[in-house]
């Protein structure tokens, strides 16, 4: 039983984050505001609230919740767990790939959390190990692809979003030339570039994308060097996979558009927004 409800935790808290890629910031109220309706309107004769005390939760972050990215739009979706399981969720921050990662799942195995979140590519592997040592432990990995008898991995098609923002930046463009600031070749990356380019190619055949690499998730002044190598290039719009808004920066000094990606850039954004990627905790699209 305690296991059980474990793994309906974890399905919860992936569902949170991942059952939309789109809506306004105000989601997650509206979220909440048609949870408390609905608690008005249910009867005597209602399923008493299923109980996840049991469950000790923790999600690990390769950056902070306040970069206004990747990790915030996570930590929404993980505060609305809270909110709606009634649990408490441990975070850590900043955690790098690799060998600090292996330590850092291990030891929150040893310490007795029973559902474990890795919210970076890069995380695969170690939690991959972790797992093996630990089979009464619930895994969840966010983007990847290897799994195990107790680890998951979860993520949203992100490529259909990436088509339509395409179709959007290259209605936008002038030139015909798009840029793309990119973190790593990864098969998630590269399946956005890739459907990028075919959205832009529907409705502009001569369309072209250049790509600029960075190695990295997150660092603001490599990835607005990057953007504007891009746009000494000739590029006019731009599109990014990082976790800061830089190269929207580096667009808005030039005078182009820009596609955000992970949380709503419309708002702060909207003269230099061509499109926006969103994937977050809302159920309202």
């Amino acid at each position: 039983m305690k296991q059980r409800k474990v793994w309906a935790a974890a399905f919860a808290a992936v569902a949170m984050f991942a059952v939309a890629a789109c809506g306004g910031d105000d989601a997650a109220e509206e979220v909440t505001e048609e949870t408390e309706a609905a608690a008005e309107e249910t009867t005597e004769e209602a399923t008493p609230a299923e109980d996840y005390s049991m469950v000790k939760a923790a999600v690990v972050y390769i950056t902070t919740p306040g970069d206004k990215g990747w990790s915030y739009m996570h930590d929404l979706g993980i505060a609305q767990m809270e909110s709606e399981l009634g649990i408490e969720v441990t975070r850590l921050e900043l955690v790098p790939e690799g060998a600090e990662a292996v330590a850092v799942f291990d030891k929150l195995a040893r310490d007795g959390y029973n559902l474990i979140l890795g919210t970076s590519f890069g995380y695969m592997d170690p939690m991959l190990e972790v797992a093996a040592k630990y089979p009464n432990v619930c895994f969840q990995h966010a983007s990847g692809y290897k799994t195990a008898a107790n680890m998951g991995n979860y993520f949203g098609a992100m490529e259909e979003a990436r088509y339509l923002s395409g179709i959007a930046a290259a209605s936008s463009s002038k030139s015909g030339k798009l840029g793309y600031v990119a973190a790593f070749p990864i098969p998630e990356v590269l399946r956005g570039i890739n459907a990028f380019t075919l959205g832009a190619r529907s409705v502009n055949p001569a369309a072209t994308v250049q790509v600029a690499w960075t190695s990295t998730w997150y660092d603001p002044a490599v990835e607005k060097e990057a953007a504007q190598s891009l746009l000494a290039a000739g590029a006019d719009v731009l599109a990014q996979h990082q976790d800061s808004p830089a190269t929207g920066e580096a667009a808005k000094e030039a005078g182009a558009k820009w596609v955000g990606y992970n949380s709503d850039v419309s708002r702060t954004w909207s003269k230099e927004s061509s499109a926006r990627l969103r994937a977050d905790e809302s159920s309202k699209s």
